[in-house]
């Protein structure tokens, strides 16, 4: 069973109630869905479109939802996207980024992480 933050509870607790429990499934939602899960009450549409955009990424690309969450919060919001980015710029992007969300405390990403998981971005079929 997978577990989203705690900022994400109702979002969560509504996808389950839908019986949608994995990456995979939430990946494969369309907009009519997550907007009629929205309504249902609890979950906020917009949320689950970020959370549909984590999803892909994890499926499309094969990163962890952690690396996936990173790029949606530096602007990086599906496969395709990430498959058109430059490295260099975006280790300047997401380094930013990751220091003002975890500190020096964690390891910062480097370029040849960075420009595997490009080449991965690229290397997937379009949809």
């Amino acid at each position: 069973m997978w577990q989203l933050p705690i900022h994400f509870q109702r979002e969560q607790r509504q996808l389950e109630l839908a019986g949608i429990d994995d990456w995979p499934q939430l990946a494969g939602l369309q907009d009519q869905d997550l907007r009629r899960l929205g309504r249902s009450g609890g979950a906020s549409e917009a949320r689950l479109i970020k959370l549909r955009g984590q999803a892909r990424l994890v499926v499309e690309v094969g990163l962890e939802p952690a690396e996936a969450a990173l790029l949606l919060y530096a602007g990086i919001a599906s496969r395709a996207g990430l498959a058109a980015s430059d490295p260099h710029q975006l280790l300047v992007q997401m380094g930013r980024l990751q220091r003002s969300l975890t500190g020096m405390a964690s390891p910062l990403l480097d370029l040849t992480t960075l420009s595997e998981w490009i080449r991965r971005a690229q290397r997937r079929p379009t949809n």
